[in-house]
């Protein structure tokens, strides 16, 4: 009879045999120890910038069975589900609820297991040593974000609270190209497409999509300015940075699509996308310039034509965005799962919960009813 699992718990994925935790963790390349390691290495995703690794893994004798990407939250930044509501009840309450801890891919609104085991017990062992952990720590509470559908179920029967959320993602349910999939749609949406990516075409702008050992560093030094460029016009927060691009091309080239848009040759923006054989993932964008319908291009319908391209069936957009659903991508929900180490506290989550996901769920049943496809929609 094999012994129990050894738990043990690292502050850097380096520390964790490359090739074992690939295999367990799959194809998702947000979840490779490459990505991981880069987000570290870089200084996007450490202390410093309120993302304390604690990678938790199980180990049969000197053989890894489960991993979890684990992280101690000095914030809410970067996590895409958001509960500052819960952060503020605690501080009023004269509690803290930072840090918590959480399993995520920091900056990363994509779904993928959280939980990497082959057997139920093992995902089930993994997730009971997280919330000991949690307890131990005297944290305020644990979190798993973007679980898929069924991981979500499974962590529930754990003891974890599960939420809905809403993201917006294109599917190609038969599509043989972008022109058939564009011939689906209702009249004035078809209309509005091809009107945004005529505009584009006349302002002299052509674009490029570069895979693998394509992408050269003048091509990550421009898409650095593009990116730095936009954020500093939102006044949003940076999450990544040049030595990030860098190391990614690197170690995962593979796995990376970038579009750069060019106006008489000159680059003007660019879109990073990561992807694998199921699925695509729009990560982030930037501008030098502003012309309309340039996002849209660069952002999705460059993305698109690419998926027809590789015959990858999803485009998973990124987080939020209503805009997205008039160009095909329809509601879906997300998943998080959550455990509250304070008891009155929790019950008050469980009871929003429960509110909450009525409202998501009529919320994609009134975004469904505006679908833009022919078949759906009201024409």
């Amino acid at each position: 009879m094999p012994s129990a699992p050894t738990l043990r718990i690292f502050e850097s994925i380096k520390e964790i045999p490359r090739q074992p935790w690939n295999e367990l963790a799959g194809s998702n390349p947000f979840l490779k120890h490459e990505f991981l390691s880069a987000l570290q290495d870089s200084g996007c995703a450490v202390s410093e910038t309120g993302w304390e690794a604690r990678f938790l893994t199980l180990w049969q004798e000197e053989v890894l069975v489960a991993g979890m990407p684990l992280y101690l939250k000095y914030h809410s930044w970067g996590d895409f589900v958001f509960d500052h509501a819960w952060a503020q009840a605690y501080e009023r309450a004269g509690l803290r609820y930072y840090p918590k801890l959480q399993s995520s891919v920091p900056f990363t609104p994509a779904t993928g297991n959280r939980l990497f085991a082959a057997t139920p017990e093992l995902r089930a062992a993994l997730l009971q040593a997280a919330i000991r952990f949690a307890q131990e720590l005297g944290v305020s509470s644990l979190h798993i974000l973007f679980p898929p559908e069924a991981q979500a179920k499974e962590i529930q029967t754990q003891g974890m609270m599960l939420r809905q959320g809403t993201q917006f993602h294109w599917r190609n349910t038969g599509f043989a190209d972008f022109n058939a999939y564009l011939a689906s749609m209702s009249h004035d949406k078809r209309k509005r497409i091809k009107q945004e990516r005529r505009k584009v075409k006349e302002a002299g702008i052509t674009f490029e999509r570069l895979t693998g050992k394509q992408i050269t560093d003048e091509h990550w030094l421009h898409y650095q300015r593009c990116y730095e460029n936009t954020h500093q016009q939102y006044r949003s927060p940076q999450a990544l940075n040049l030595d990030f691009f860098r190391r990614v091309s690197a170690s995962m080239s593979e796995n990376i699509l970038l579009v750069i848009a060019l106006r008489d040759g000159q680059p003007i923006a660019g879109a990073l996308n990561f992807y694998h054989q199921e699925a695509l993932f729009g990560r982030s964008w930037g501008a030098l310039e502003f012309h309309s319908g340039l996002h849209f291009e660069a952002c999705y319908y460059q993305a698109i034509e690419f998926c027809f391209e590789h015959n990858i069936p999803l485009f998973e957009g990124g987080a939020q965005g209503e805009h997205k659903l008039s160009r095909g991508f329809l509601p879906e929900t997300t998943w998080s799962a959550h455990w509250i180490a304070d008891p009155r506290f929790a019950n008050a989550v469980e009871d929003f919960l429960q509110r909450e996901s009525r409202g998501v769920a009529m919320y994609i049943d009134e975004l469904n009813e505006h679908s833009p496809f022919k078949q759906q929609a009201d024409i």
